[in-house]
């Protein structure tokens, strides 16, 4: 367990972060030419390959060193979406993403490039958050996963008619905070929670997973958590949560919905925005689209591994 606080550049609030000018990067125009040329060669998308011109492109650097040494998370400026297809956008976007990280599934489908929008369901009949246009609350992605992703990617292609603001939260800061004022949650955080899996399990698995919210691996402090889940994950294994559980997650959640903890924005279609998943939590706020299906909110998610860390 982590007991010291996180004084770097990680542990950032909405008070303390460098401005917001600082949150996105340009491509470079023999960036985004050598891309161009690539996609619009292309027959399908995952057969894409990624050329060194691409992944040596110097004004990717940056945005690297902000994901992994950084803030955090990085708004990458722009794919010119107007000028493509959409399965050239998600072509493009595909190959800035291998440039990043390795690809990992998504689902148990085995889906690569995930489409982020509202299908009309339900999270109370198990539907991720993803499919809906509900506000999703803080969280990490894939937090009940036997594997996590450590890079978040969303594409924007379209936008809400309304709503559907990104917001980011450092888990760094929010352990700063419960080690300093209230130090006597943090063991049960760093102990076992239920996760329910949302349906993402093969047969013969369980649909939940039992793992901490907090851990640390003496470099890097890494936090799994979605509050809905765990609560469905816990009356799923019929293991209601104790009083300790419960004051530890309140003690989260008073910190998430303080207003001076969070950055939020919008993205515009073209506009990429990527996050380490260890410890950046982000929310989607709930959102009203647009009548005409054509011009409905659509983003597009990479979950992604560094190379070094891909099984095998």
């Amino acid at each position: 367990m982590l007991n010291k606080q996180i004084t770097d550049t990680r542990a950032w609030t909405a008070e303390t972060i460098d401005a917001s000018s600082d949150w996105y990067y340009t491509l470079s125009e023999r960036y985004l030419s050598a891309l161009d040329s690539e996609v619009r060669k292309a027959d399908a998308i995952f057969d894409l390959r990624v050329s060194d011109a691409i992944a040596c492109a110097p004004c990717l650097q940056p945005v690297s060193d902000a994901l992994h040494t950084g803030r955090g998370f990085a708004i990458i400026e722009r794919l010119p979406v107007e000028h493509y297809t959409r399965d050239q956008a998600r072509a493009a976007y595909w190959m800035i993403g291998q440039c990043l990280g390795v690809p990992f599934e998504q689902n148990i489908e085995g889906t690569l490039l995930y489409d982020v929008r509202d299908t009309g369901r339900d999270v109370k009949s198990g539907a991720r958050f993803s499919v809906t246009n509900a506000e999703s609350s803080f969280h990490t992605d894939g937090a009940f996963g036997t594997q996590v992703p450590e890079i978040v990617g969303l594409l924007c292609i379209k936008t809400a008619r309304s709503g559907g603001r990104s917001q980011l939260i450092s888990a760094c800061a929010v352990h700063n905070i419960l080690h300093r004022q209230a130090p006597n949650v943090l063991n049960a955080l760093y102990s076992s929670f239920y996760f329910d899996r949302r349906g993402q399990y093969l047969p013969g698995e369980a649909p939940i997973t039992k793992t901490p919210i907090f851990s640390w691996d003496k470099q890097t402090l890494m936090m799994r958590y979605l509050h809905y889940y765990i609560q469905v994950g816990h009356r799923e294994a019929d293991a209601p949560l104790t009083p300790e559980q419960k004051r530890a997650l309140q003690a989260v959640e008073d910190i998430l919905n303080h207003p001076k903890m969070c950055v939020e924005f919008d993205l515009a279609p073209g506009q990429m925005l990527f996050t380490n998943n260890k410890w950046i939590l982000h929310n989607r706020t709930a959102y009203e689209d647009h009548p005409d299906p054509d011009q409905r909110r659509h983003y597009v998610r990479l979950w992604l591994m560094q190379k070094d860390n891909v099984d095998g």
